[in-house]
């Protein structure tokens, strides 16, 4: 443990501080050069922009720009410490966007008393962006937060700790299934946890296909069932009619365990009670809900993922998240919609079915790959997702009304 602590305040430190920096895309050597810059030839694309704000995206660096912007509230599993110390992993989101889908990205961290401040906050400066990627804010503000700047913001408003999250499981989850011979609206899952991850898991696996009544979600307090008083609105979509109390309740006879709640909270004996050939994703970082290890020696039938890069199967957000504001701004989508994300889901999923690259072997470390138990979910290194999963998304929210432009000729090809 001591040895990452050093290297990763290291690499954060040195040679020069943070992970992003600016660059320059037009020369700036000549008095011409910077005549044409700033005065007086920048007038021109001003006035050009005043009388078609369209034409911000002829004329700057606004459409391939996301903010990726946080209030610290729910900082990975840290809690809530603050705007600031959450700017390190604001960086590192920026510096995903760059790596993998050329997406330029500024951080921005804001410092709020009420959620209406930081909406309006937001709000107010979002014309400058092509997306924004709201990051590491608690629930349920993050819900109200989400909601009330898609509606009054005209680009994507997309909170990654909800539907990247949701995107990746459903992904990884349509592909487990197929492997374990069971069929997605048939099967009993239960969700641990209760926060905007979970919430929004269960939501996607719904649109592909889940039923919510066969879906048996917990918090703190045990199963979320239709008797409790004391439930928030997003909890009471998931409250069932059930007798079932407890996690040992919900989990005999069950398929699926998602689990988006913390450490060792499924205890290895417990797995015994599901059916035949389960899945179990259980994605709390760094630790998991259960170890795989401790499962794997519980039941040999089943397919294990969690959310780490040193176990198969990583549920890792940036599979989906750089490559769906790539499509969505490339086609000035307005925002990120139920039809752009199932689209997601499916081009993932559907990666992970194909002969891996050898590029891919390398990068990750692995002699081989074949679409199976232990590869349900392709590798963040796999070239295919930028194409692919751009495609789809830039396809679908030109299908679904969405988009302010086509698609680019030959987009992707």
């Amino acid at each position: 443990m001591t040895d990452i602590r050093e290297k990763a305040l290291n690499y954060h430190a040195l040679p020069k501080p943070g992970k992003i920096s600016i660059e320059l895309t037009k020369p700036a050597e000549t008095a011409q050069d910077l005549a044409l810059a700033y005065s007086p030839g920048v007038a021109e694309p001003v006035r050009e922009i005043a009388a078609n704000p369209d034409n911000a995206y002829k004329y700057t660096g606004k459409g391939n720009l996301v903010a990726v912007i946080s209030n610290g509230t729910a900082v990975l599993g840290l809690g809530n410490l603050g705007p600031l110390a959450s700017k390190p992993v604001m960086e590192g989101k920026a510096l995903l966007f760059k790596r993998f889908a050329g997406l330029d990205s500024i951080d921005i961290e804001v410092k709020h008393r009420t959620t209406e401040e930081f909406i309006n906050t937001v709000a107010s400066i979002a014309d400058t962006f092509g997306g924004i990627n709201l990051e590491d804010i608690k629930a349920p503000e993050c819900f109200e937060i989400e909601q009330a700047l898609i509606k009054r913001c005209n680009i994507p408003v997309f909170h990654d700790d909800q539907h990247g999250t949701a995107i990746v499981t459903a992904a990884g989850m349509i592909n487990a299934l197929e492997i374990q011979g069971k069929e997605i609206h048939n099967v009993i899952i239960v969700c641990m946890g209760a926060g905007a991850a979970a919430i929004a898991c269960m939501e996607l696996l719904i649109k592909c296909g889940a039923q919510r009544e066969r879906i048996y979600m917990l918090d703190r307090k045990g199963v979320i069932h239709t008797r409790r008083e004391d439930l928030t609105e997003h909890k009471k979509a998931f409250a069932n009619n059930t007798d079932r109390r407890t996690l040992e309740d919900a989990l005999t006879g069950a398929d699926v365990f998602v689990g988006v709640s913390g450490p060792d909270v499924l205890p290895p004996e417990s797995l015994k009670l599901m059916n035949e050939n389960p899945v179990v994703f259980a994605c709390s970082n760094p630790d998991p809900e259960i170890k795989p290890e401790l499962a794997h020696a519980q039941r040999n039938d089943l397919i294990m993922a969690t959310g780490r890069s040193d176990y198969p199967n990583q549920v890792n957000n940036v599979l989906c998240f750089p490559f769906i504001f790539r499509g969505a701004l490339d086609v000035r989508a307005k925002e990120i919609n139920d039809e752009m994300k199932v689209a997601a889901v499916q081009a993932i999923s559907q990666i992970a079915r194909e002969e891996v690259p050898e590029s891919v072997l390398k990068a990750s470390g692995y002699k081989e790959l074949n679409f199976g138990r232990d590869y349900i979910i392709p590798k963040p290194m796999d070239p295919r997702l930028l194409k692919r999963v751009a495609y789809a998304v830039a396809k679908a929210a030109v299908d679904s009304g969405v988009a302010q432009v086509e698609m680019p000729e030959n987009y992707m090809a």
